[in-house]
């Protein structure tokens, strides 16, 4: 071999390496495990197989029929914000990423970006429509899901890593309301509630409960520390449950009615 005759074995090594283990991935990963651990090799059974498992996991026997929100006659006035202005949606379409994957309706973020003051008047006056009526567009609410290996030899779906690609016009509201009601909850968390929240990342947590241990071992002290990973844990949370919080928390009538629509009327295809 050239690498050989160069005397550069480590090049030898890594390549062959490289052929061996594309040759074994390939012989590993044929077909994929139904939940009895039978390895099936048709593609319509495995699409069969992921039906089963995303319908399992999304559509699960104690999902609500529906989510409750109050009447508009019940509402104050007081609980309706304003619409949402331009600038808004500006800065919205800005913070988006160039060259993301797009959603059902094919229309790119950079496309977005290039509209300028008009368009984004425009699409300032549809998106309005949508928070007014609190009706989501079919195409915001179809999705397309992919699974991504979590590890080289995935034969399962729990191997896989699931991500929805979502239209970016929807994204554009769903930062908007992001914004809104991250004020009104950073007020109602504790101080030791990290992760998920600006300026309270994990690492500082691992940081203080490093911290933590090694005070009491100076001490001879002994601790209990308890991890839990929940499975799936933001796809099981009780829908019910988290728009009474919502409310008692004092997020806005016509925010709460979008977020109980767009998980109520949300429909996935893998």
């Amino acid at each position: 071999m050239k690498f050989q005759e160069t005397g550069r074995y480590h090049l030898m090594y890594m390549k062959t390496k490289g052929l061996g283990w594309k040759e074994t991935q390939g012989i590993q990963n044929i077909g994929f495990e139904d939940f009895q651990g039978n390895r099936i090799v048709d593609q319509k059974q495995v699409l069969k197989i992921w039906d089963n498992y995303v319908t399992e996991l999304y559509d699960r026997t104690n999902r609500p029929e529906f989510l409750e929100v109050e009447p508009e006659l019940e509402v104050e006035t007081d609980e309706k914000i304003p619409y949402i202005l331009k600038s808004e949606v500006g800065k919205a379409i800005k913070e988006m990423r160039n060259k993301k994957a797009t959603g059902d309706n094919d229309v790119p973020g950079d496309v977005l970006k290039l509209l300028g003051d008009g368009g984004w008047k425009i699409l300032t006056k549809l998106i309005n429509t949508i928070y007014k009526t609190g009706e989501w567009p079919k195409d915001f609410t179809e999705v397309t899901m992919f699974a991504l290996k979590k590890k080289t030899q995935a034969t399962k779906c729990s191997d896989h890593r699931t991500i929805s690609l979502i239209a970016h016009t929807a994204k554009i509201i769903a930062k908007i309301l992001r914004r809104w009601t991250e004020g009104k909850v950073e007020d109602v968390l504790g101080e030791d509630q990290f992760g998920f929240r600006r300026g309270k990342g994990t690492r500082d947590e691992i940081r203080i409960m490093r911290i933590i241990a090694e005070r009491t071992l100076e001490i001879d002290e002994e601790l209990c520390i308890c991890f839990i990973d929940w499975q799936k844990a933001f796809d099981r949370v009780n829908w019910t449950k988290l728009m009474q919080i919502l409310r008692r928390t004092g997020i806005d009538w016509r925010e709460r009615k979008l977020i109980s629509k767009l998980y109520m009327d949300q429909r996935v295809k893998v």
